[in-house]
């Protein structure tokens, strides 16, 4: 599903505006019924309120005012609350005060917070309450009267609708602008916007309705593919065919290298998530204590013991790992590697000198977190690399809580200066593109949240490339999958004590399942 910025939202009513000829005042309208008729679907069981209108000044106030009048006409005990004084509100947002007002509706006016403190302590509190306050638009601190009205909202108990996006959320990134109304249903119109899918936006944005309310698609399917939000009909599209005449060598080869002692579980799931993904052959490149465990646990993926020094892997294992990686598909390396300083060594040199599209997890990340230069060795986007927030910020030297609060800038800014794939684990993952788009997956569940996750990832992207897939696009794919898979298994069992192994066993079916929803959605 395409994501809009609020700067590209502003563009595409321009354009209807001045190039359609559909007013302004008329989007307003549809985009008021609109948010009624989402609202009345959802919440009849509270008719007939009472309801508060929190709005502002700006085009949404006007979509809250228009919200008042047509619940109001359904025969819904509306009051509205502006927070501005009367001549403050200007162009079309006034001629929908005019028709309220004509219309009966009680407005009360609250410029300011001696104002709004008068008004809310004489009110009873409401069943519903509609956020009309901000929209889009939003781009500073909430503060003053208006976080007071938000804080207000927040506590009353009563169902919340979001006229386009919650009150406080910046719409571009997705971050609390200083407080954010928690709203149960969020009506946007034309687009969902980024501040919708990303948290912690995603968060408080409750159900989300999309509405139509006169764009002409010819404008809104010509908005560039900035953000993108992955759900199954995206991902579907990616899936690798399986050709009837296919062989073991059709469906590439991956090449993991992973494991120190004590982790060989890593190396194990890594490559097992491999063979799941739909790769016909994976080789596993191991410290030579590692080795007797490994050919245990595994049983269709194929073994090689390097040369280690105290349980992990030596610098002189190079020329080993130069010969495994002919003939091969695709590296994944890290999951349990360690960090002493021979493998951390080794790791760089695989990175500077391998030819092939190649991930790096974990140790790996580690490993070139002082020198992330080295990654430009590489050519763009060959490179694919999976940190969590703690792995991302040693590679940044960013604190977790600066990247948490943007998620988004970082991981852009980091795709593009070193010309990676970066997937940013976390609540709705991101996949940073070397162009600088953004990917954001709709697939996962908090089941996610124990140990081995991400080797399990790390092993279904790299088969994924190995198949012949983008790194890229195996990216965006594979995180789908895994959440996919943690989806369907959390409906099963529920989201706690959810295994990797689980995971790694659902993924053939996951992927099967998405690629009949493919299959169908071509035929219809």
């Amino acid at each position: 599903m395409k994501l809009l910025t609020a700067a590209q939202m502003q563009e595409l009513d321009r354009r209807t505006i001045e190039e359609v000829g559909l007013p302004g005042v008329v989007l307003m309208e549809n985009a008021g019924r609109g948010a009624v008729e989402a609202l009345c679907g959802r919440f009849s069981s509270v008719w007939p309120g009472p309801v508060v209108v929190v709005a502002g000044k700006g085009n949404n106030g006007g979509d809250g005012y228009v919200v008042a009048r047509d619940l109001l006409r359904r025969g819904w005990t509306v009051r509205t609350v502006i927070l501005a004084d009367r001549a403050a509100v200007k162009g079309d947002a006034a001629v929908h005060l005019g028709a309220l007002l004509q219309s009966g509706g009680e407005v009360v006016f609250a410029p300011d917070a001696q104002a709004l403190a008068a008004i809310l302590s004489g009110m009873d509190l409401p069943r519903l309450v509609v956020d009309a306050l901000f929209g889009t638009g939003l781009s500073s601190e909430v503060g003053g009267h208006y976080a007071e009205a938000i804080a207000w909202i927040n506590r009353t108990g009563a169902k919340v609708v979001a006229v386009d996006i919650p009150s406080g959320i910046d719409a571009g990134s997705g971050r609390i602008l200083g407080s954010a109304v928690c709203a149960d249903l969020t009506v946007t119109f034309a687009l969902a916007k980024v501040g919708h899918a990303v948290y912690p936006g995603a968060g408080c944005a409750g159900e989300l309705v999309v509405l139509d309310i006169g764009i002409p698609r010819s404008l809104s399917d010509n908005v560039g593919d900035d953000h993108l939000l992955v759900e199954a009909p995206e991902a579907a599209l990616l899936c690798p065919r399986r050709p009837a005449a296919g062989h073991k060598g059709t469906f590439g080869h991956l090449l993991v290298i992973a494991g120190e002692t004590g982790k060989s579980g890593a190396a194990a799931m890594s490559a097992e998530a491999g063979l799941r993904s739909g790769a016909g052959l994976v080789t596993v490149a191991c410290p030579a204590p590692v080795h007797a465990v490994l050919e245990i646990k595994l049983t269709e993926a194929m073994t090689v013991p390097l040369p280690a020094i105290d349980g992990a892997l030596s610098l002189q294992a190079l020329d080993q790992v130069r010969t495994l990686w002919v003939g091969k598909s695709a590296v994944a390396a890290g999951p349990g590697l360690g960090r002493s300083a021979e493998t951390v060594a080794l790791v760089r040199r695989l990175v500077a000198e391998c030819p092939l599209p190649l991930l790096l997890d974990a140790d790996a990340l580690n490993a070139v977190s002082e020198v992330p230069d080295v990654l430009l060795e590489r050519a763009p986007g060959t490179t694919v690399l999976t940190p969590h927030p703690g792995e991302m910020a040693r590679l940044t030297g960013i604190d977790i809580q600066a990247i948490e609060a943007d998620r988004l800038g970082v991981a852009r800014d980091f795709a593009c200066r070193y010309g990676v794939v970066l997937v940013l684990k976390g609540a709705r993952t991101l996949i940073a593109l070397p162009d600088g788009r953004i990917r954001i997956n709709g697939s996962g569940n908090p089941g996610l949240a124990s140990g081995g996750m991400g080797d399990v990832l790390t092993g279904l992207i790299g088969g994924l490339m190995a198949q012949g897939l983008s790194p890229a696009n195996a990216a965006v794919l594979g995180t789908f999958l895994h959440g996919r898979a943690a989806d369907r298994l959390s409906r099963i069992q529920g989201e706690a004590g959810l295994l990797a192994t689980d995971l790694v066993r659902e993924l053939p079916a996951t992927r099967r399942e998405l690629t009949l929803k493919g299959a169908q959605h071509a035929e219809g």
